[in-house]
């Protein structure tokens, strides 16, 4: 019979019959080569991903970080050079890695690669890491069952510092039943850190109590004031608190920062990075610095209290500088950053610190013959100035990049003084290599060195110097008095106390005048062409008449003093010595403010004759002159009209205020309300108005800056503090954390303003 005489209709169906018997007995024809051996074809897909993240974090000496323990998004953080734990749940099957392929993909930054390390692939296969500790590695841990499979990772110790991603990728390990992969991408942010627990890290830090001191202590002190009369300044770093992490890897992706991703690994770099990043000179960095004393459109830097609230500010106007901070608000700042980030670090202060603007290695300062001095200098780009402290940081780590033995700890300074590679950022500086006057050494050991072991020069006019200068004065003593951190494992509430003081001067330079410290300054002059030229100044002016400035530490607020310059003529002959004594009103960088008295006199002196140049000054006439330190310097300089000798001096001391006594409860319970009364009696002799109280304290409450003059009445017993009355106002806050915590707080009124104190208190459990 002809298929014609059915029509087209009739071949399409008989076409359907034979193709749908084709198909069903291949399909038989699989189904029973599958029963006979199965073969999986379909992918077995990603259900989720569990990052064991507080067993981890107790691990990786992070369990303290907010990050882990927050209760809707919690955060891997983890530290490089270690292992840690990850689990994949699959959708379709039990996992099964004979027949399941799956790939880990760690990612960094924006543009990952695999030979710029931020990229790392990683087959899941083995039972026992098979890799070096230079590459990532991942084993299957015998915990796997089911559709779970459990994995141990390991972190190079080299890896990029930040914020890493965790995408899978899972297909078949025969590829030529399916070649297509399918990936799971992980939006969590895996925050790994720098490891001073890792002997193959480069901030590897030996000591315990040292590495609990520099990278876990949320708490400690800034030491500023005057090196006579220092204050331990306390100060709540709080690097665990939720706001500073994430700030602490932003801070590297800021344009001042210019910092590669790749380098991100490499703490040399990273240091010097946030030096730059912290003060906002190149950038939108995180503080403004202001030392005009008007702070109107800002917060004052002294009524900063701790990190965190500066850190939140940061963050809430939208990553734009927060106004104001000074040099040791940076280096706290600072502080918090590297802590957070794993990098053990300190606040040092040198007390008496020079700044060199001209890389003369020198202090200098230029006079007229009659005494004046000339602003400048003579070519106009001498504006050394010595500040009565100064603060930077220490931060610990080896240095492959310059010669062995130049590792351990390294100064940087992010307050934004002069420029280094066109920006305003300073370090690392390897201390031994200032200590040394290994000045070529990187980063800015120049600048460093002459901080702390410039010598104090006086220079006068003189027709007769081939270049119109001669050397009235070389003072090789003046520089770098102290420099004072917190001691390890001390932690005292009171300001003045010396206990928790350590002077680590000696890992700066040689004790001065030793020929060690001597030989240091010769090496760092060979270094410096200008240098040479000073220190190769001859210095042979006759002095016959000896000069003594008595020195003052410090006085009380309300207290009138007096200062006084004993003269004595040495010679055989009669001498008249013109006399200059002026206390000036100074910011702590050594720039004045204001005169509060002057004296000048003539004085006649015979043969071997003494006498005394003296100036008083009442509490009336200095008290309203003060600004933020209370510090006054007093100059003196004194000329010998037949000899032309000329003598000059200077000496600095503070004008001291009470401290904010704080008063706590012995049972202190967290989560539960506790009453805290804050109190002083006003040394003045006028009322105190616009009363501010900033409180802080890490683990026990967020910042607070308490306006008291606009809370309710019901809330403060008093909106002003009468003249010689007491302050006192009671606080309530319900402690975060248990354990041994600092409270800190900082009082501040337009008439007297920080007067600060902390309290140490241990809270229990409920």
């Amino acid at each position: 019979m002809s298929s014609a005489r059915y029509g087209s209709g009739y071949r399409n169906w008989v076409n359907s019959l034979r193709a749908d018997y084709s198909r069903n007995l291949n399909r038989r024809i699989v189904e029973e080569k599958e029963a006979e051996n199965p073969v999986t074809t379909e992918i077995n897909r990603v259900d989720r991903i569990h990052f064991y993240i507080k067993d981890n974090a107790k691990q990786h000496n992070t369990i303290k970080f907010d990050q882990v323990h927050d209760a809707n998004s919690p955060k891997p953080v983890l530290r490089r050079g270690q292992t840690f734990y990850v689990a994949i749940r699959f959708k379709e099957r039990n996992i099964d890695v004979e027949k399941d392929r799956v790939i880990l993909n760690f990612v960094f930054g924006p543009r990952p690669s695999v030979t710029k390390g931020t990229l790392a692939v990683i087959p899941v296969q083995n039972k026992a890491f098979t890799k070096t500790k230079n590459d990532w590695d991942v084993r299957i841990d015998p915990g796997t069952r089911g559709k779970d499979l459990v994995m141990q990772v390991y972190i190079p110790a080299s890896a990029p510092v930040g914020i890493w991603r965790l995408n899978v990728r899972t297909g078949l390990q025969d590829r030529t039943i399916n070649r297509a992969t399918v990936l799971h991408s992980q939006e969590t942010d895996i925050f790994v850190l720098f490891n001073p627990w890792c002997k193959d890290d480069l901030v590897y830090m030996e000591n315990d109590t040292e590495r609990e001191e520099y990278v876990m202590n949320d708490r400690g002190k800034v030491y500023v004031g005057q090196y006579k009369k220092a204050r331990g300044r306390p100060w709540a770093f709080g690097q665990f608190d939720d706001a500073v992490l994430p700030v602490a890897v932003y801070i590297l992706e800021m344009p001042a920062a210019n910092l590669a991703h790749t380098e991100r690994g490499n703490p040399v770099q990273v240091v010097r990075a946030i030096s730059a990043g912290v003060n906002d000179s190149d950038d939108d960095g995180i503080l403004q610095g202001n030392w005009s004393g008007d702070y109107s459109d800002g917060t004052p830097p002294f009524k900063w209290t701790g990190s965190v609230r500066i850190l939140e500010e940061f963050i809430k106007q939208g990553y734009r500088p927060v106004k104001y901070g000074q040099c040791w608000v940076f280096s706290a700042v600072v502080t918090t950053i590297c802590r957070a980030l794993g990098i053990p670090c300190r606040s040092v202060t040198n007390f008496v610190s020079a700044h060199d603007t001209n890389s003369s290695l020198t202090v200098d300062k230029f006079f007229t013959k009659s005494g004046d001095e000339i602003d400048g200098g003579p070519d106009g780009d001498s504006y050394d100035s010595i500040w009565n402290f100064h603060v930077w940081n220490d931060v610990w780590m080896a240095r492959p990049d310059l010669p062995k033995g130049y590792g351990g700890w390294q100064a940087i300074d992010s307050t934004p003084q002069e420029e280094s590679n066109n920006k305003m950022q300073c370090g690392p500086a390897s201390l031994e290599a200032i200590r040394r006057g290994d000045v070529g050494l990187n980063y800015d050991c120049p600048f460093v060195f002459a901080e702390v072991n410039a010598d104090m020069m006086h220079w006068g006019e003189d027709e007769e110097s081939d270049w119109g200068f001669s050397r009235l004065k070389l003072n090789t003593f003046h520089i770098g008095r102290m420099i004072l951190t917190k001691k390890v494992g001390y932690d005292g509430d009171d300001e003045e106390d010396e206990n928790d003081r350590d002077d680590v001067c000696a890992s700066y330079k040689d004790r001065e005048g030793t020929a060690a410290e001597r030989l240091a300054i010769h090496n760092a002059v060979r270094g410096s062409a200008r240098a040479q030229r000073y220190y190769a100044v001859r210095d042979d002016i006759v002095e016959d008449c000896s000069f003594i400035l008595e020195e003052l530490e410090s006085i009380q607020v309300g207290d009138d003093f007096r200062v006084k310059i004993i003269v004595r003529n040495e010679s055989d002959e009669p001498r008249t010595i013109l006399a200059a004594l002026t206390a000036r009103s100074v910011y702590y960088t050594g720039i004045n403010h204001s005169i509060i008295k002057k004296a000048e006199g003539q004085i006649k002196l015979g043969p071997k004759q003494e006498q005394e140049l003296a100036l008083t000054i009442t509490y009336k006439e200095y008290w309203r002159k003060l600004i933020e330190h209370c510090l006054i310097k007093m100059y003196a300089i004194c000329r010998v009209t037949e000899t032309h000798q000329t003598w000059t001096e200077e000496d600095d001391f503070q004008v001291l205020k009470p401290q904010l006594d704080i008063q706590v409860p012995d049972d202190v319970k967290r989560g539960q309300p506790v009453d805290v009364v804050f109190s002083f009696t006003n040394p003045l002799e006028q009322e105190l108005t616009n009363c501010s109280l900033s409180v802080d304290g890490s683990g026990l409450l967020r910042p607070r800056a308490l306006e008291l003059n606009r809370l309710p009445s019901a809330d403060i017993q008093l909106p002003t503090v009468p003249a010689g009355g007491k302050f006192e106002y009671t606080f309530k806050f319900s402690p975060r954390i248990h354990g041994e915590r600092k409270l800190i707080a900082s009082f501040s009124a337009d008439e007297l303003f920080d007067i600060a104190g902390s309290k140490t208190i241990t809270v229990s459990k409920e």
